[in-house]
Parts: C-alpha cells; structure tokens; sequence
C-alpha cells in the first residue's frame, strides 16, 4: 500500500472511531460523571422517605406523597432557569449552580431535624431537588460538548452508567440506615408524648445522616470542579443554523427530532417510574411474595440497570443508538404485555426485566433529540429535563388501572409507553436531517 493510500486512510478511520472527549478533557469529563452519581443518590433516598415521613408525622398517604411532588415539581420549575444560566454563564457556571444549590439542600436537612416541622422537610428536599434540576440540566449537554458530536450519544450512555451506581447506593442507604432503624408502630402505643416526641427526634436524626453526606460529597465536586479550568470547543457552536430568523422556542418546535423527543423522554421516564414503583405491588398482589422477601425483586431491577448502562454503552460503539433505541422499546414491550397477560412468577421476572429495555432509554433520547441545535441546546436540554414530569403523572394513570381493573392489566401504560419510544427510535431511523448535521451516530449504520 502506498503511503497516500494511507494518509487517505487513516482519515477516514479517524472519522469512523471518533475520540469519546476531546484531548485535555478527561479529568472534568470524571468530575461530572460523579455528579451523575451523586444525584442518582439522592433521588432514590427520596423514595424512601415517602414511607418515612408517613411512619414518623403518622400522615395520609396523600400527604406523604408530597415528598415526590416536592422533588419532581422542582425539577419541573428549575429547568428553564438553568437553561437561562448555562446560556449566559456557560455549563461549567450551571453544573457550579446546581451543586451549590443542592449542597445548601441537604444541609437545610439538619434544622429541619430539630424544628420537627414537616413543611420544613419539604422545603429543604424542594432546594435540594432544584439543585438537582439545574446540576442535570446543565451536566447532560456538558457532557455532549465534551467531545465529537459523533460519539455524543455513547459518551453521555457512559456518564448516564454512574447515575444507577449511585441510585444502588441511595437505596442501600435507605434499607441500611433508615427503614431498620425506624421504631416500631407496636412500641409507641405504650409511650408517653414525651417518649413519642424523643422516639421522633430519634427516627428523623436516621433522615439527617444520609442527607448530611450526600450534601458533603456534593460540596468536594464543587470544590474539585470551581478550581479547574474547563474549555469546551463545541459549547458555543453554531452548527451552521440561522440563529435570526426565528426565536429559541419557534426552532425547537419546528424540529421534530427534538420535539418528538421530548414527548419520548416524558414517556420514558413514565413508564421507567410506573415499573419501579409497581413492581413491589405486583409481587405482593399478583405473585403472593411475602412482604419482606418483594423488595428484592425492585433490588434486582435497578442491579439489572446498572449492569445493562454498561453493556448498552459498550454497544453504542458498534451499532447505531437509534437502532437499539428500537430494539429495546420493543423488547420492553414484549415484557410489558407478558406481566400483563402471565400474572405469575414469569409476569413477576417480566417486569424486572423491563429495566433490561430502560436502561438505554434516557440519555440515547437525550442524545438524540439534542444532536445539531447548536446554540438551543441549552434551552433544547430544560425541554428534556422538564420531561421528567412524566414520572409523576403517568404513574398516577397506572394506578388508577390497578385500582379498577388489577396490578398485572395495569403494566399496560408502561406496554403502550415504550411501544411509542420505539415508534421515536423508528421515526429517526426512517428520516433524515440537514445535510450539514447528517454525521454518523456510531460506527455502523
């Protein structure tokens, strides 16, 4: 081979297997995926303290569900704001925000512990969870700057991994250092209002220490991240787009990858909260699993996650992101509709394995829905963000099926849901895009 046909080939080599970051780029590129951790964290904790602050302030269930109104409204009503930061000040100044933010969230845990008000709990898991909004807001598109746009789907898959390591460990915390430690409804009935006031103290001091950490290991990523220099060629690209002609919200409406997208994102995260939250209720209801052994099945879910973020990541590099997007929504689709129709032990296994499908869903749709919006990422990522709310209003449908037709027939929203992901993934493969923006998403197509 002549040495031009060389130099003619390793271009080409380079064009198909694209740097995962930019040269300089690796050691923010780990800072930032401890956030995704770090946040993964605290809003699983969140989902312990639903049963929590019930046991403890002896509430009604509506009541406690605040707890989760509190922590998805935040993330709902933070996002455009940190778009308005990370568009000014740039994503380093968001991330920065976001980790203060929640940092001071956490913190606010510990005179809420002592005021024993539990409005005051909200509001501190509200500025925690604004923090939160603003921190993944901003750490997702981040991460897609952080090197070519053709690797901007399995890079973010990558960082997207450490957030159900750091979910596990949210959970951990709570079945470790909280629910076993909690007293007994059986022990206060013979206790005095002092004893009961004390025996509360005692069981939100169990709420403080998890929460006081979190906000620690938050406080060292600001610290680690405020004090290195971080430049991102490609956060202020243009990517060729006419930035006049029309306004930040009447472009990102006028393109349908991104405006499907976030529609796909709201399902996801729908049907991702509908199957973790149920999946305790199905094995009580439908299987007739004991109370102490259900939570194994929602355990081996979210390890089934983790293990498949890297699996997933590692197949982006090979097949295109859009052709497994597919793959999965289908497959958690066949899942779906077996726990509907099998209501048994292989229904029970059926639903655990739709976290196999979950898994590859949020960040390829992010990736996806924000390739090419050049200077609207930012605001394209709060549109994303805010898609979040699907978790808290699709769950709400879920339930209200269960309650009129059974547990098992109501694994049909998630069914219908991913049915529609797959439809995104199908749209996507099955179009094309500005010319300028038509570049390889993986190595095969």
């Amino acid at each position: 081979m002549s040495r031009d046909s060389v130099t003619r080939v390793q271009p080409q080599e380079e064009a198909r297997k694209p740097r995962l970051v930019y040269p300089g780029l690796t050691v923010p590129f780990v800072l930032v995926i401890l956030c995704f951790a770090a946040w993964g964290s605290a809003a699983n904790l969140t989902d312990v303290l639903v049963g929590v602050f019930r046991h403890i302030f002896a509430m009604s269930n509506f009541e406690s569900a605040l707890v989760q109104f509190a922590y998805y409204g935040a993330y709902f009503s933070l996002a455009i704001p940190a778009a308005l930061i990370n568009r000014r000040y740039g994503y380093k100044a968001g991330v920065l925000t976001g980790l203060a933010c929640a940092t001071l969230g956490g913190l606010m845990f510990i005179p809420a512990s002592i005021l024993l008000t539990y409005g005051f709990f909200l509001v501190a898991l509200f500025v925690l969870a604004a923090g939160l909004s603003i921190l993944e807001t901003s750490a997702n598109p981040f991460v897609i700057a952080m090197g070519p746009e053709q690797s901007a789907t399995q890079r973010l898959n990558l960082a997207q991994s450490f957030n159900p390591v750091g979910a596990n460990i949210g959970v951990l915390l709570g079945a470790v250092l909280i629910l076993p430690q909690i007293t007994p409804e059986s022990a206060k009935t013979s206790m005095t209002p002092e004893q009961l006031r004390q025996t509360q103290e005692q069981d939100l001091s169990l709420v403080l220490g998890p929460y006081t950490g979190i906000a620690c290991v938050l406080l060292l990523i600001w610290i680690l991240i405020a004090f290195r220099k971080i430049s991102v060629p490609e956060e202020h690209a243009e990517f060729g787009l006419d930035t006049e002609r029309t306004g930040v919200l009447g472009r990102l409406w006028h393109n349908r990858h991104y405006r499907y997208g976030v529609a796909a994102q709201f399902l996801n995260v729908g049907a991702q909260v509908c199957t973790w939250t149920f999946t305790i209720q199905y094995a009580q209801d439908v299987v007739g699993v004991s109370t102490a052994n259900s939570g194994w099945y929602l355990q081996a879910s979210l390890i089934l996650f983790l293990i498949s973020r890297f699996v997933m990541t590692y197949l982006l590099g090979i097949f295109r992101p859009t052709k497994l997007l597919f793959a999965m929504g289908a497959l958690g689709v066949v899942f779906a509709l077996v726990a509907v129709f099998s209501p048994n032990i292989v229904g029970l296994l059926a639903v655990v394995g739709i976290s196999l499908s979950l898994s590859l869903m949020f960040p390829t749709i992010y990736g996806v829905a924000l390739r090419g919006l050049g200077p609207d990422t930012k605001f394209g990522a709060a549109g994303l963000v805010m898609a979040i709310l699907g978790g808290a209003l699709l769950p709400l449908v879920q339930g209200w099926i269960m309650d009129a037709s059974g547990t098992a027939q109501a694994f049909i929203v998630p069914a219908i849901c991913l049915a529609l992901v797959a439809c995104y993934a199908l749209f996507d493969l099955r179009s094309s895009r500005h010319p300028d923006l038509a570049v390889d998403e993986g190595v095969a197509q």
